[in-house]
């Protein structure tokens, strides 16, 4: 299968609360009529542009950075989520990218995320909560060219798995940097075993590379363990 990528790799082109005040009694009729379309446009999806190559599925751009040794809680790890911006071409997505700092370039404990559109880069995600992730560790170095290779192929639909695939995250620490690539369902052996091969192939990776997969059931227990454990010694 050709990836839609291949000719545009060098390209460069570049909900929230509402308003609880109640209208004057003539104009409320006209507020809730704006205030639905309001609602309308905010909700609605992004769309390719007039002759732009549509992806098969729209994504979004996350990132997130935290204090190391600060153990965080679900909620502040979900409030600490920053979306940059959703796109549904070849087009679109280079206009985030070409501006986006390379992941080698990153500073502390920050992460880029990059998921399906109405997915949030969280174990608990309706669409992530039965899945799992392949977790690769790289030397410093090998992010940037890794992840860019990794999302080319993941927008490109080259891991042929259909709906399966959630997103991917590149993960920048102070000794290694660490990708994982999200799919829908953990049980699925002869789905995780494509994607795995398949991100051995698109990444070029040594054949003793070491690749872990976990089921985000696993990463949510071991999470609940350690914070169990701080708390009962009184860390924070």
């Amino acid at each position: 299968m050709n990836n839609k990528f291949d000719a545009l790799k060098d390209d460069d082109s570049g909900d929230q609360d509402q308003d609880n005040c109640s209208p004057k009694d003539g104009e409320k009729e006209k507020n809730d009529e704006e205030e639905k379309d309001s609602n309308t446009t905010k909700r609605k999806a992004v769309v390719p542009g007039a002759g732009e190559h549509p992806l098969q599925y729209n994504y979004s751009f996350w990132y997130s950075r935290r204090t190391p040794g600060r153990p965080a809680s679900t909620q502040s790890y979900e409030q600490n989520i920053k979306p940059i911006g959703s796109f549904a071409s070849v087009e679109q997505f280079w206009r985030f990218y070409s501006h986006m700092i390379r992941p080698g370039d990153l500073t502390g404990h920050s992460d880029f995320h990059l998921f399906k559109e109405g997915v949030k880069p969280m174990w608990e995600d309706d669409a992530n909560k039965s899945g799992g992730k392949w977790i690769i560790r790289l030397r410093k170095g090998l992010a940037s060219r890794c992840w860019e290779n990794l999302i080319l192929a993941m927008l490109g639909e080259q891991f042929m798995v259909g709906e399966e695939i959630c997103g991917a995250v590149v993960s920048v620490r102070f000794q290694e940097d660490i990708i994982s690539i999200w799919n829908k369902t953990a049980s699925d052996q002869a789905t995780t075993a494509r994607i795995r091969d398949t991100l051995r192939r698109v990444l070029n990776l040594p054949p003793n590379t070491i690749m872990e997969y976990k089921t985000h059931t696993d990463s949510i227990k071991a999470w609940e363990d350690f914070h169990g454990l701080v708390n009962a010694s009184g860390g924070r």
